[in-house]
């Protein structure tokens, strides 16, 4: 009989325990900063908020909870045709169980008001940064906060636009409803808090998948290959050259590695070769075996 991978149970235990853990800092930014100091935000809870005072103007009560409800479930409909149905399972572990609880979690615990003592300026940006990297976090590992940065999430598979970026351009619209029903005050402190998320998002994402391209020129290529492959576990790609200047040829070695990885084959060939010359590169698009976008 095969033996079963460990991979195959551990990585799925992985992504929803991150999931998790992102969903904890996204509620605790709302609960926590965000709603004390009168922020309105975006997201689903935004929009609910900003529909639900709309709809009692026409004589419709409708609880803000319950608005939230309605429209993930229209969302996740749109994300399991389009985005795919593991995107829209890991969305409602992550929304109705876990950014669901968190929220009654933060609320029993939490003392009301600004308990944090400080302006509501900074507490919405210090929410705005603590919700940015829970979305972050939970988007790194395929899953999503529901509502709109499912748009978000469609407008990245759709276009060029990074998330950060795409989920201003849905929250903006929200918030810039809410300045006109709230006051200006609300509305630009809300897209302060907007823009850190922002931020957030797309430097916590890149960080995340962030690898260092290395290409290495030494007078030891045999031994570089040997310790990049036996000692890091990785492979590179071999290719001849000749110095423009010397005209000697020479072997050129790229391997795409960790930040640790890079740091020890940098100080190997270095051992090796005190005159190697050595580049490494950031990239946070490493697509292929052993990285992203294969089985």
């Amino acid at each position: 009989m095969k033996p079963i991978n460990p991979d195959i149970v551990l990585k799925p235990v992985k992504e929803y325990v991150l999931m998790a853990v992102g969903m904890l800092m996204y509620s605790f930014g709302w609960i926590g900063c965000i709603l004390p100091a009168g922020g309105v935000g975006g997201g689903a809870a935004g929009l609910s908020l900003v529909l639900c005072n709309a709809l009692s103007t026409a004589g419709i009560d409708l609880q803000i909870g319950t608005m939230v409800f309605i429209i993930n479930a229209v969302l996740l409909l749109v994300a399991g045709f389009i985005v795919g149905w593991n995107f829209g399972l890991k969305t409602i572990f992550c929304v109705v169980i876990i950014f669901s609880l968190g929220m009654n979690f933060w609320q029993e615990v939490l003392p009301d008001g600004n308990f944090l003592g400080v302006d509501n300026l900074l507490a919405i940006v210090m929410g705005g940064i603590l919700a940015g990297a829970g979305i972050a976090l939970c988007f790194s590992q395929g899953g999503s906060t529901g509502g709109t940065d499912i748009l978000a999430m469609i407008l990245k598979r759709r276009t060029t636009l990074e998330i950060g970026r795409a989920l201003l351009l849905v929250d903006i619209g929200i918030v810039t409803i809410a300045a006109f029903l709230y006051g200006p005050r609300v509305g630009l402190y809300c897209v302060l808090g907007l823009f850190a998320k922002t931020l957030v998002v797309d430097k916590a994402i890149e960080s995340i998948h962030l690898r260092k391209v290395c290409t290495v020129i030494c007078s030891e290529p045999l031994k570089v290959e040997e310790f990049i492959v036996k000692h890091l576990n990785r492979t590179a790609t071999i290719s001849r050259g000749y110095g423009a200047f010397s005209g000697k040829c020479v072997t050129v070695i790229m391997s795409v590695l960790s930040r640790r990885e890079a740091v020890q084959l940098r100080r190997y060939a270095r051992e090796i070769d005190p005159g190697a010359f050595i580049t490494i590169v950031d990239s946070s698009e490493i697509v292929g075996k052993g990285f992203r976008g294969t089985n």
